[in-house]
């Protein structure tokens, strides 16, 4: 997984694959086709890798020097923030739930687990360019059932 080559903790990298998926979702009709789809999603992934650990930053100095601020920022955000990660994991989950089981597993094995193209050929027993082009097919039917349940 792009994340996970780039995240060592496991919670941190559900949830940037989280927010990359909504952001990716949120921004494809701004996707022109000038890259493949996988690499413009690694660029926006890139992005959350950036954003997550500067935030992180921010609230570590923060809340290291003011604490207090922490058990305010917990009560006014905390609510909101958990109904609307278990929204998007509800939502994502039914999503993967509608694809068909070839492509959900593909796409497990390399977003979640983070295995190379390489490697999947090899677990899945197909050749290297079988699973590029699943891949790119399960990418889009993930996109299509997604935007289809936003509508």
């Amino acid at each position: 997984m792009f994340i996970a080559q780039k995240v060592a903790n496991e919670q941190d990298i559900e949830e940037i694959l989280q927010e990359s998926l909504i952001a990716t979702v949120d921004c494809l009709p701004l996707y022109s086709g000038k890259s493949t789809l996988f690499t413009w999603i690694c660029g926006i992934a890139r992005h959350e890798i950036a954003d997550y650990y500067r935030k992180k930053k921010i609230k570590t100095f923060l809340f290291s020097h003011l604490p207090w601020l922490e058990e305010l920022a917990n009560e006014a955000l905390g609510p909101e923030q958990i109904f609307m990660r278990r929204e998007l994991e509800d939502k994502v989950k039914k999503t993967f739930g509608r694809l068909s089981e070839g492509y959900a597993e593909i796409l497990r094995l390399k977003y979640y687990q983070g295995l190379t193209v390489e490697q999947i050929a090899i677990k899945l027993n197909e050749t290297i360019k079988g699973v590029e082009s699943k891949l790119f097919r399960a990418r889009q039917a993930f996109i299509k059932v997604y935007t289809a349940d936003a509508s």
